[in-house]
């Protein structure tokens, strides 16, 4: 008997500081992605705007519910019929030196179904490089879950991939989303088993749409875009620049690995 699916897709970007380009860039690969079967496509991290300049992405910030990122998101779930997750919009925290970095998800309708503000802040230095996002981000407090048709999809950004009890506080999950700008560095060192432990211990697929090239300013971030499934195999994944992975939900897949292996009827805490 043939399994049932759902194509998802995850769109990788080398973004810019200018909205607008970005904006058209995305709306292409969202677009190919649809012409490839995609019912719900997932952008990656800082898609909008991609700045080594902390000034521009505060500048950027949009009242929630009001603003060019927020419309575009709107307008292409609206136009292709399908769920778009706008991987992080900087919005309005009032606070006037940092923004939330907020996931938006819309329906097939254009209307805005979940928003999850990210809750765990990068912090690294190596040498030349240092970063520090509680510097122009505020964390959110909440996790959250979006009930897609699909299934129940964790909803995260970037640098939560870290903190597994986060996917574990939301309980029975059909899909993960990760969208990110991992560094380079350590995209190269964690990246793939990053989202491959976090598919294998929660037995779902996870998505994973990243910033992926050589940024202006000089940054590089890892790509590596991705569709794991529920064994922790990576059914595709893109390398480098820019392009769309697009992949299948596969419930008998899933209820596979489940049933052979009931690790999640097995846990104790």
């Amino acid at each position: 008997m043939t399994s049932i699916v759902n194509r998802v897709a995850a769109v990788q970007m080398v973004s810019s500081p200018d909205v607008e380009t970005n904006l058209a860039e995305a709306a292409t690969l969202v677009g190919e992605a649809v012409s490839r079967g995609a019912s719900l496509v997932l952008l990656p991290e800082n898609f909008g705007i991609m700045s080594t300049r902390a000034a521009d992405k505060i500048a950027a910030r949009e009242p929630d519910g009001d603003g060019p990122q927020q419309a575009f998101l709107s307008r292409l779930a609206a136009v292709h019929g399908i769920h778009v997750i706008g991987g992080s919009v900087p919005l309005e925290s009032g606070d006037p030196q940092r923004a939330y970095q907020s996931l938006l998800v819309y329906a097939p309708g254009g209307q805005r179904v979940a928003r999850y503000d990210k809750m765990h802040l990068f912090r690294f230095t190596h040498g030349s490089e240092d970063y520090d996002e509680a510097r122009t981000i505020r964390p959110g407090n909440a996790p959250q879950v979006l009930d897609a048709p699909l299934g129940k999809v964790g909803l995260s950004i970037c640098y939560d991939v870290r903190f597994p009890e986060l996917y574990r506080a939301l309980g029975d999950l059909t899909l993960i989303v990760v969208p990110a700008a991992f560094t380079e560095r350590t995209g190269m060192a964690h990246w793939e088993v990053l989202l491959r432990a976090r598919a294998i211990e929660n037995q779902c697929y996870v998505l994973a749409a990243a910033q992926g090239g050589e940024h202006e300013g000089g940054r590089r971030t890892y790509g590596h875009s991705m569709l794991v499934d529920p064994w922790g195999e990576i059914v595709t994944s893109l390398t480098s620049g820019p392009g769309v992975v697009v992949g299948d939900i596969d419930y008998g897949r899933m209820k596979d690995v489940r049933t052979r292996l009931p690790a999640l009827m097995h846990r104790v805490l």
